[in-house]
């Protein structure tokens, strides 16, 4: 028996409604995913940079490892120096610190931070 040609002609046609009903969760969890997930990871990230890249001598840190030490030596963009115990110095990777516990008083001789506090 063959399908007559009104009721094939029925099928054929879409209903852009329901199409954006079905497409409508689906952007509403990407949306949530948004400001729950990613803007917060992200402001993290970036906060975690800005600790990171204003280390300065005389810092105490605490690296991800759970090592407090006070910063001696920045040896360079990557690389860090500080000292765990007396005479006993450490090199770290900037990106391993986790947190600064205490701001240090600013090196002799740093104009960077001398021009910024007059």
């Amino acid at each position: 028996m063959l399908i007559t040609p009104a009721f094939a002609q029925a099928g054929a046609g879409t209903d852009t409604n329901s199409m954006l009903m079905s497409l409508l969760p689906f952007a509403l969890i990407f949306v949530i995913m948004y400001f729950l997930i990613l803007r917060p990871q992200q402001r993290k990230v970036r906060d975690h940079a800005d600790l990171v890249k204003n280390i300065r001598r005389g810092d105490t840190v605490v690296t991800s490892g759970g090592l407090v030490g006070k910063v001696t030596k920045v040896v360079d963009d990557d690389q860090i120096e500080f000292e765990i115990s007396d005479g006993v110095r450490v090199r770290q990777m900037r990106q391993m610190i986790s947190g600064v516990r205490a701001k240090g008083e600013p090196a002799k001789g740093d104009t960077k931070d001398e021009a910024s506090a007059s």
